[in-house]
């Protein structure tokens, strides 16, 4: 009985005397993993540029590229994931005196804690890309809540003169309300007049709709400086509303399409990474079962 109990305070005092955790693979796994991880995905990033092109029809459609680069992005998680985890099972000393249960667990763990590591590795890497690919689909979604007007307030209160300048779009509206019906009429156009115009145009576009004052005013401006009848007048006034709105509702309908993208991506991501933890853990498990059995065949040949 005294032996037994001295048998068992023993085994505890060594139990407590070692770490269960072998740092030395799991730092070893996860610098393979994330050197894996970063030539699969630069390998990514070209193949996606070869899906890509300027000229018209030449590109993979939206949903084949989003498709592809998830697929990418799982099948980056698995390969990495799965060397380093192996690896880290692999590389482990012997753990003796341990139950085959708990020898499965700290593998188990070693596989996940390699895995953790590789992605902080790869996060210190591609930190920036990241936030700056979250921080694109935070600033579109709250362009979306402001709405696209903004960009047209902000031209308005930086138009001078009238004229487009480079990156004011509304310029190019009110230049288009006031380009002369006569060429010898030119001259009438003044700063004033669009800046009101511009004002008018921009106001209208915060609020969603011009009030029939602000549309008439706008008739009897161009009509003043144009040598256009008031009837021609509004019809030119109409139809460059209905442009801004067009080019409004174009500018929605590209931030709400980046904000789909950039929440898939997000999710996808989380998916993947944990497709990766996965598969890591049991990588380990599998490469520490090898390692041991490999070596109790050596011990019994």
């Amino acid at each position: 009985m005294n032996s037994a109990v001295s048998e068992v305070a023993v085994s505890d005092l060594a139990e407590s005397s070692s770490s269960a955790v072998s740092w030395g693979p799991i730092i070893a796994g996860a610098f393979a993993a994330s050197t894996l991880t970063i030539i699969l995905m630069l390998t990514g990033s070209g193949l996606g540029l070869t899906m890509v092109s300027p000229w018209t029809g030449s590109s993979a459609s939206p949903t084949t590229f989003a498709v592809s680069a998830a697929v990418w992005l799982v099948v980056v998680q698995w390969l990495s994931a799965g060397l380093g985890g192996y690896l880290t099972g692999r590389l482990r000393t012997k753990w003796v005196g341990i139950h085959d249960d708990e020898v499965t667990f700290r593998d188990t763990a070693h596989g996940f804690l390699g895995w953790a590591l590789a992605t902080l590795l790869v996060a210190s890497v591609f930190g920036s890309a990241l936030s700056a690919t979250i921080g694109a689909g935070v600033q579109v979604a709250s362009n979306i809540a402001s709405g696209a007007a903004a960009s047209a307030t902000s031209a308005a209160a930086n138009s001078t003169g009238g004229a487009a300048t480079d990156g004011n779009v509304l310029g190019y509206f009110v230049d288009t309300l006031f380009r002369p019906n006569d060429m010898n009429t030119a001259g009438q156009n003044d700063a004033g007049a669009t800046a009101q115009a511009t004002r008018i145009l921009a106001a209208s576009a915060a609020k969603g709709e011009v009030s029939a004052d602000d549309k008439a005013y706008l008739a009897k401006l161009v009509a003043s400086r144009t040598g256009l009848s008031e009837a021609d007048a509004a019809k030119r006034v109409d139809t460059v509303i209905t442009g801004v709105d067009d080019a409004k509702n174009k500018a929605k309908a590209a931030a709400d399409t980046a904000r789909k993208a950039s929440a898939t991506f997000a999710l996808v991501g989380a998916l993947s990474m944990v497709v990766g933890a996965f598969i890591a853990s049991v990588a380990a498990a599998l490469g520490g079962r090898q390692r041991d059995e490999d070596e109790a065949l050596f011990v019994r040949g």
